[in-house]
């Protein structure tokens, strides 16, 4: 089911584009070959790269690896095809267009993920999953403050490590209760995702329309109400069906690393000086990110300096036995190299290959099919449904590509439904697809798609929210 469900999007994707007769045409350095054998081996070489990341699970191949092939694959023919029309320079200059966007966000991105894995090294989330442990709250209680916190985390830390946060909690406290740990899972997924769509950092969706300057920094925060209905309808309707049980408290306590809450205020002062360069020196945001990853690096030569002050004389990186928030040395190339490198890699490979059928040709049909023939409404809610299916990633880049003539409130909507379209299925986004594998056997795709209603319920109700609380947006 789930192979079908993933393979059906892909080929409605493709179904979008009309890829009958159409008459090639010439313009100044563009070649139309949608109709062309380049552009029908094109799309074939992404569905099945494509095909090839949804069955990772399966295959155990990790999924960057198809699309940086095939990225390489589709630009390789492409430049071929212009060098034979004696038109060498357009195709380098149109991927060193989108190898400009894609460092960009990567290199955003890194920070981010250095950021974060440094807190997790400082044991900062794991504090707080002990203090959640031994408070006590009952499983109704429980399901109401992973969702919430998921929903306020998920905005500054990526929805997929604020989700196994939550998820460590609802597992350690729910014990053999597989319906609270079921429901829980759900509502996590339900409000990270919501989260990360009011905030440009809570998704990789909204930072891409960020960096792209379409929206400003503070307008994404508009979408709050509408993300916050996505997330509190299915969460009351799923609420009645959570055990009303109380069960026993923990005793575990977990003592942060020095420095820790110095690190979260580094990474506060990250954030605000990358929206500062934006907004008012018009640099693009990954300059002041990688200026703040200077803050953590000059903060981890101090910590490294005096580390003498926790260690007592014991060599570094050797832990106190049975002691928790043991003293280990702190070095920033650590975090670094723990950043998710497969995603960002997958990341390239989306981008390049998104970008050739966007220089192909593919991308103008579907905006013409979608955004003139449909409307933009019906199209940016379309989006959000099939990004249930297909990686957001992918779709958001491609309606980027595709620059549809919208207003402001039409952007909106579309990063809306891009990012919490994804709820609707358990594989529509990293958040549930990591919780099926943390919480296995408890958490599946069928016991999401019991509760895809109610949370269908949400995004419905999340649309109308957005257009009736900013309809000022959409003139």
């Amino acid at each position: 089911m789930l192979r079908i469900l993933q393979t059906f999007g892909l080929l409605s994707l493709v179904c979008l584009l009309p890829i009958t007769a159409v008459a090639a045409e010439l313009e100044t350095d563009h070649i139309d070959l949608t109709a062309n054998w380049v552009g029908f081996l094109a799309i074939g070489v992404f569905l099945m790269a494509y095909l090839l990341v949804m069955v990772e699970e399966y295959t155990h191949l990790r999924k960057s690896k198809p699309v940086i092939i095939a990225a390489g694959v589709i630009w390789g023919f492409i430049a071929w095809v212009y060098a034979s029309h004696d038109m060498p320079d357009a195709a380098a200059n149109a991927v060193r267009h989108n190898l400009l966007e894609y460092s960009e966000l990567m290199l955003f991105l890194l920070v981010a993920m250095t950021y974060i894995n440094t807190m997790e090294e400082r044991r900062i989330f794991d504090a707080l999953r002990a203090w959640l442990i031994r408070s006590g709250f009952g499983f109704r209680s429980l399901f109401w403050i992973t969702g919430i916190l998921a929903f306020f985390i998920s905005p500054i830390a990526d929805n997929l490590t604020t989700a196994l946060l939550m998820c460590a909690v609802v597992m350690a406290v729910g014990g053999d209760n597989s319906r609270f740990i079921n429901l829980a899972c759900i509502n996590i997924v339900v409000g990270a995702n919501a989260g990360g769509a009011f905030s440009p950092f809570g998704d990789i969706t909204t930072l891409m329309v960020w960096q792209k300057g379409i929206i400003e920094f503070w307008t994404f925060f508009t979408l709050f109400i509408p993300s916050a209905v996505n997330f509190l309808v299915p969460a009351a309707i799923m609420h009645f069906a959570v055990p009303d049980i109380k069960p026993a408290a923990s005793t575990e306590t977990i003592v942060m690393q020095r420095g820790a809450k110095r690190i979260i205020a580094l990474f506060l002062a990250t954030i605000a000086t990358a929206v500062s360069f934006h907004n008012f020196l018009h640099m693009p945001p990954v300059i002041g990110m990688l200026c703040g990853l200077g803050y953590l690096q000059l903060f981890g030569f101090y910590l490294k300096r005096t580390a003498h002050r926790d260690h007592h004389g014991r060599p570094d990186n050797i832990e106190h036995d049975g002691e928790m928030g043991s003293p280990v040395a702190f070095d920033v190339f650590t975090p670094v190299a723990r950043a998710e490198w497969d995603t960002l890699l997958f990341f390239y490979g989306v981008v390049l290959c998104v970008g050739g059928l966007g220089f192909l040709g593919y991308l103008g049909m579907v905006s013409e099919l979608m955004y003139t023939g449909w409307g933009a409404t019906s199209a940016n809610v379309a989006i959000g449904v099939l990004s249930a299916i297909v990686d957001n990633i992918p779709v958001m880049f491609a309606v980027l590509t595709m620059n549809p003539d919208m207003s402001i409130g039409q952007w909106l909507l579309v990063t809306l439904t891009a990012g919490v379209g994804g709820s609707l299925l358990s594989v529509g986004s990293a958040a549930g697809v990591a919780l099926m594998g943390q919480a296995r056997g408890r958490y599946t795709f069928f016991s999401h798609l019991k509760w895809t209603p109610a949370i269908a319920i949400g995004y419905i109700g999340c649309i109308l929210a957005h257009m009736a609380v900013n309809s000022g947006y959409f003139t």
